[in-house]
C-alpha cells in the first residue's frame, strides 16, 4: 500500500488532490449527519444564527474554498502549505456543494425534493475527481503517448474531437454521460450511438420526421427511468435524508 501510494499519488504530485477529495467527501458526510440530527432534534447541534439570520454552511464553505484555492495557487506543489490548502479547499467545496440546490434555486430547498440535486452533484463531483485521481485526464489526453503529447496539434485535435463528442451527447439529453465523457471519452461514444432522450435538442432536430425513432426513444427513456429512478432516490435518501413531504395544493 505504501509503495502504491508513493508511486501513484506522491511522485506524480497527486497528494493534494487526494487530500482535497478525502476532505470533500468526509465534510459532506459529516455535514449531512449533523443536519439530520438537527432536523430530528437530537444531539447538541443547532442552526447557526446571527442577528436572527440563519447562516447557512455554504457561507463558511465559500470562505474556505477561496482561502484554499488561492493558497494552493500561491504555494509550492509539493510543500506542506499546499497540503493544508488542499484540505481547506476540500472542506469548503464539501460545504458549498452540500447546499448546491440552495444556490441553484436561490431558496432554502435543503429538505425538499429539489434538494436532492445537492446529493447528486456531490456524488458526481466525487466520481469525476476520483477518475482524475486514478489517472484519467480530461478529453482522453491520458491515452496519448509521450511523443503524441509533444505534438501540440495532435493534443488540440484530440481535445476538440472529444469535446464535440461530449457536446453531442449533451444535445441528446444525457447530461451525466456528457460530463463523464469529458474524463472517459468511451462513455461519450456509447452515448453518441444510443438513442436520444425525447424532448432533447437532438430528438427535436433529427426525430421530427422519424416517428419510429421518436417512439423507440420515448419507450427506452420510460423503461430507463422506471428502472433507475427508484434506486437513485433510495441512494439519495440514504446519503442525504428523505425530503419533506410535498404539501398538497389547495382545492
Amino acid at each position: 500500500m505504501g509503495h502504491w501510494l508513493q508511486r501513484n499519488i506522491i511522485e506524480p504530485g497527486k497528494l493534494p488532490l487526494l487530500l482535497a477529495l478525502t476532505a470533500f467527501v468526509l465534510t459532506f458526510l459529516v455535514t449531512r449527519v449533523i443536519t439530520r440530527l438537527i432536523r430530528a432534534g437530537k444531539g447538541p447541534f443547532g442552526n447557526v444564527k446571527a442577528g436572527g439570520v440563519h447562516i447557512h454552511h455554504v457561507v463558511p464553505g465559500v470562505v474556505l474554498t477561496i482561502v484554499g484555492g488561492f493558497g494552493a495557487v500561491a504555494s509550492d506543489r509539493h510543500g506542506f502549505g499546499t497540503a493544508v490548502c488542499a484540505v481547506l479547499f476540500g472542506v469548503g467545496a464539501g460545504l458549498v456543494l452540500d447546499e448546491f440546490a440552495l444556490i441553484l434555486h436561490l431558496d432554502d430547498v435543503y429538505w425538499t425534493e429539489e434538494g436532492r440535486k445537492s446529493v447528486e452533484i456531490v456524488a458526481l463531483t466525487a466520481a469525476l475527481v476520483g477518475l482524475v485521481l486514478a489517472g484519467f485526464s480530461p478529453f482522453g489526453v491520458n491515452d496519448m503517448s509521450r511523443q503524441e503529447l509533444h505534438d501540440r496539434g495532435g493534443v488540440i485535435s484530440t481535445v476538440a474531437v472529444n469535446f464535440l463528442f461530449a457536446l453531442a451527447v449533451l444535445s441528446k439529453g444525457k447530461a451525466r454521460m456528457a460530463i463523464f465523457s469529458v474524463i472517459v471519452p468511451l462513455v461519450g461514444l456509447i452515448g453518441l450511438v444510443r438513442l436520444a432522450r425525447p424532448g432533447s435538442p437532438w430528438a427535436r432536430r433529427f426525430y421530427r420526421r422519424r416517428p419510429k425513432a421518436r417512439a423507440r426513444a420515448t419507450l427506452r427513456a420510460y423503461r430507463h427511468d422506471r428502472r433507475w429512478a427508484g434506486p437513485r432516490r433510495r441512494f439519495q435518501d440514504l446519503i442525504g435524508g428523505k425530503p419533506d413531504p410535498q404539501a398538497l395544493p389547495p382545492h
